[in-house]
């Protein structure tokens, strides 16, 4: 993602020391940087990064007004007449200057951006297949809680399926005479093992596994009242909360009737009601990037990515539409005759030919090749992992079909007999 894109603006005054005089214009944030242009002149007379920031506070101007501070090196930095107020821009500058200094990039951030563009073909490989890796984890992680829920909807099944021959004893004895010398223990004991079975059933259900969970910035139908809060997100849907770990709303995968990327950094959230207000929600994260994939994934029938957002979306997934070639071109240096049953060799005469044909063409080096091929196998166990997993759900499946089956005629039969007796 560039640098230069715009998170979000806010009109204000800025202090300017050398003319002593208060300059209208609008206050920016960048992923990466402040900055401030004035109205009048289109000057950019702030810009800077947001590692560089020792202190961000609220403070007021001549003792009257309501003002924001940004200390910079030696320089402080004055801001007022903040839209829509000050504790929103407050809110928002402190969440992503802390997410900077907090990120694994921190105050390198600037170093890394110029590293990257001096990058080898290596490192672009590597980015690709580490992004790849980490969407292929998501997915798994989601295909694990269905697999999961089928063996739930089993465990129901076979509940189901114990009630019914407890129902068929009982209609057995309402049936049978009264001469009949038999008990109603015959059925008491597998009531009993069944009850105990649910009992322990039950808390396994209550577990649900948590896919990502972000700060974020809540604004809550008004931009007016943007508070600090947290993002969950669940296999089952997500999850809203204050700074204070109190929810403040659940939605479930059926509950959103629409989400909108804004940006890379902004969402928002909407399930529709009739005859009351729509209950909505928008979240602003410097960590959105990470859950955008994610609710796709959810959402796919349901997301919808606004004009500012396309250029994230074309830099995220034009790539990968190429990315089965050049991964694999890749991966067909590095795994020899695996892929090319052409080469005499195979095996690893054909992968170490390969690999320095690669690494001279591409100018890869030894150690990108190493990790390239760690990389790459992970892929190949996620992969493997996932075809297996599907074959068992595909299998549950099956069993799912012929048990439902196998309950509806159970279930219309001593529907009959109670009918007779009746």
């Amino acid at each position: 993602m560039s640098e230069d894109i715009r998170i979000h603006s806010w009109p204000c005054s800025y202090y300017l020391d050398t003319s002593k005089q208060w300059l209208s214009g609008r206050l920016s944030l960048t992923p990466l940087a402040i900055r401030f242009t004035a109205d009048k002149t289109g000057e950019l007379l702030v810009n800077f990064h947001l590692s560089s920031i020792s202190e961000i506070k609220k403070e007021s101007s001549n003792l009257i007004f309501s003002s924001l501070t940004i200390s910079e090196k030696n320089t402080k930095h004055w801001f007022s007449s903040l839209q829509p107020n000050r504790n929103v821009v407050f809110n928002i500058l402190e969440h992503f200057w802390r997410e900077q200094l907090l990120s694994s990039q921190g105050a390198g951030a600037a170093a890394a951006a110029a590293a990257a563009l001096q990058s080898s073909k290596g490192k672009e490989l590597t980015g690709l297949l580490t992004g790849s890796q980490k969407r292929l984890e998501d997915t798994a992680r989601v295909l694990h809680y269905q697999g999961e829920q089928f063996d739930n909807i089993m465990r129901g099944l076979n509940k189901i399926e114990g009630d019914m021959d407890v129902a068929d004893r009982l209609l057995t004895e309402l049936e049978s005479p009264s001469w009949w010398p038999f008990s109603s223990k015959l059925w008491k004991a597998p009531l009993e093992s069944k009850a105990k079975e649910a009992a322990t059933a039950s808390p396994a259900r209550n577990q649900e596994g948590i896919l990502l969970q972000i700060p974020v910035i809540i604004s809550h139908r008004t931009d007016s009242n943007a508070k600090p809060g947290k993002l969950t997100l669940f296999p089952s849907g997500l999850e809203i909360s204050d700074c204070s770990a109190q929810v403040l709303h659940h939605f479930g995968l059926k509950d959103v009737d629409d989400l909108r990327v804004h940006s890379p950094y902004e969402v928002s959230v909407r399930q529709r009601f009739i005859g009351k207000p729509d209950t909505s929600y928008r979240l602003l994260s410097a960590r959105m990037p990470e859950a955008i994939p994610i609710l796709e994934m959810q959402f796919s029938k349901k997301i919808q990515f606004l004009e500012d957002a396309l250029g994230f979306v074309g830099a995220r997934k034009s790539p990968q539409v190429d990315l089965g070639s050049s991964i694999w071109q890749a991966a067909t240096g590095l795994l020899g005759g695996v892929v090319q049953p052409s080469s005499p060799g195979g095996g690893r005469e054909g992968m170490d030919s390969d690999h320095l044909q690669l690494q001279k063409q591409e100018k890869i080096s030894q150690e990108e090749a190493k990790e390239l091929r760690q990389i790459l196998r992970q892929l190949k166990g996620l992969a493997l992992e996932t075809e297996a997993e599907l074959e068992r759900q595909d299998e549950a499946l099956d069993s799912l079909t012929s048990s439902v089956d196998h309950a509806t005629l159970a279930i219309a039969k001593q529907n009959r007999r109670v009918k007779r007796l009746t």
